[in-house]
């Protein structure tokens, strides 16, 4: 394996992973709300979830896009609303009383597999594997290798960048009282929404 590749990777792979997306400000808000204990499926979902996507479009269903790219609009145009209605979830959720912000912490964060399935929808995650494929796919020996090697790879980067991505939320959760919690759930809701810009545009 070329080491050079695998430094500019894994500099990719940080890079893209580590910066506020729809991933990370859910991450942050989880962790506000529902501690860093409960939001660990989150984690794993996309840990698993966003390898298991770079497999998958690595292997053959990039093949399906190029074939029939309305595909790919179509998903662009469904996450791009879901990704909105998220947004609005985190906004609206959090209560302005110490009794409401304890109700909210009974509800229910994001599961296992609904954050793994959240990565089929994710406009960022799509660009992201995009670029890994016409990028750093087919350098080495093997075309195949490489992808199952980035997908490998990812495993790490994501558990490493979700975690502190929740840690900060679980920071903040701490330090804000009830009602300047509401505000920082409110601006990861909006950096997420306004996450959609890099993808249409």
């Amino acid at each position: 394996m070329n080491v050079d590749w695998l430094a500019a990777f894994l500099a990719f792979g940080f890079a893209s992973a580590g910066t506020p997306g729809p991933n990370n400000m859910m991450l942050a808000a989880s962790g506000a709300t529902f501690g860093l204990r409960r939001t660990v499926p989150h984690i794993a979902g996309i840990a698993i979830g966003f390898p298991a996507m770079i497999a998958a479009v690595g292997l053959g269903l990039g093949e399906v896009f190029r074939l029939f790219p309305w595909v790919q609009e179509v998903l662009k145009w469904v996450g791009s609303a879901y990704l909105l209605y998220l947004s609005w979830k985190i906004a609206t959720a959090a209560g302005t009383s110490p009794e409401e912000a304890k109700a909210q912490a009974r509800g229910r964060p994001l599961t296992f597999w609904q954050a793994a399935a959240f990565q089929w929808v994710n406009p960022k995650a799509w660009t992201m594997v995009m670029a890994m494929m016409s990028v750093y796919a087919g350098h080495n020996s093997s075309y195949t290798m490489d992808v199952i090697i980035m997908s490998a790879m990812f495993v790490g980067v994501a558990v490493i960048t979700a975690t502190a991505w929740a840690v900060v939320g679980v920071g903040a959760g701490r330090l804000l009282s009830p009602s300047r919690l509401v505000w920082f759930n409110r601006i990861m809701a909006a950096l997420m929404a306004a996450s959609l810009v890099m993808v249409w545009t």
